[in-house]
């Protein structure tokens, strides 16, 4: 989205209808693109006595996706590189966002069941994932990661102790991530289900339009979050500990 681009159109709801990202802009610029959103962008931060430019340099910013290269070969990444990647991209992700859905989610929810009965469900369920998140991500960094990084290190050593080190841990790996994370699936199937797979209700507001965008950024990131660790994480160390724990020959 160039400045060039985000000049030509011409309103700011329709800046944000093209681009959702644009929204967290121009709140923290003051500008109410929903419900006095029939204003062009220059119009909007004349009102507000805001300097346009500033603002185009914000949007620009949030036009911006990073985007990864096809074909990662995830499942070729150390452990120790994976879970780092894991914490550092899909974890902060989720400490940036869900704080901030919540209280955008609630806050149109509270004053727009009236009109969309079905918004009262999918406040509760998004808050019940968001709370299982925290709590399951808060695990993960205190107590699972560190151990999967000890089983790594001790099984790319080949330490003859390995499999009295991982007897002493006796840590069941599959049972410590199996609950949460079918919690977490099942959740998730239950927002898809209440949300119409993220599909807004005809003539929603631009308000509504942004959170199901929102929500769909979501359930994209924590499928590929979930895909790393179910997929290739896990089974991983779970099979670098079944070898700890063979005879020495």
């Amino acid at each position: 989205m160039t400045g060039e681009n985000i000049q030509a159109i011409p309103t700011v709801s329709e800046l944000v209808r093209r681009n959702y990202r644009a929204a967290d802009v121009l709140r923290k610029w003051g500008i109410n693109y929903c419900c006095s959103g029939n204003v062009s962008l220059a119009e909007a931060c004349a009102l507000k006595g805001i300097d346009e430019a500033a603002v185009q340099q914000d949007l620009n910013a949030a036009g911006r996706q990073i985007c990864l290269p096809a074909g990662l070969q995830y499942q070729d990444w150390p452990v120790e590189f994976l879970i780092d990647y894991i914490v550092h991209v899909h974890h902060a992700y989720l400490k940036q966002v869900l704080p901030a859905l919540h209280q955008q989610l609630n806050g149109f929810v509270k004053g727009h069941t009236k009109k969309y009965p079905y918004l009262q469900e999918v406040g509760d369920v998004f808050n019940d994932l968001k709370t299982e998140l925290e709590e399951h991500n808060a695990k993960e960094e205190e107590r699972i990661f560190p151990y999967l990084r000890q089983i790594a290190s001790t099984y790319k050593r080949r330490e003859t102790y390995g499999s009295l080190f991982v007897r002493t841990l006796g840590k069941p790996l599959d049972k410590m991530v199996a609950i949460d994370h079918n919690r977490i699936a099942a959740l998730l199937d239950q927002l898809r289900s209440v949300t119409n797979q993220y599909h807004f209700a005809e003539g929603a507001c631009t308000n509504h339009q942004v959170l199901y965008h929102k929500l769909k950024e979501l359930d994209n990131d924590l499928v590929q979050h979930k895909h790393l660790e179910n997929n290739i994480l896990y089974p991983r160390v779970l099979q670098m500990e079944q070898e700890l724990l063979q005879p020495v020959s």
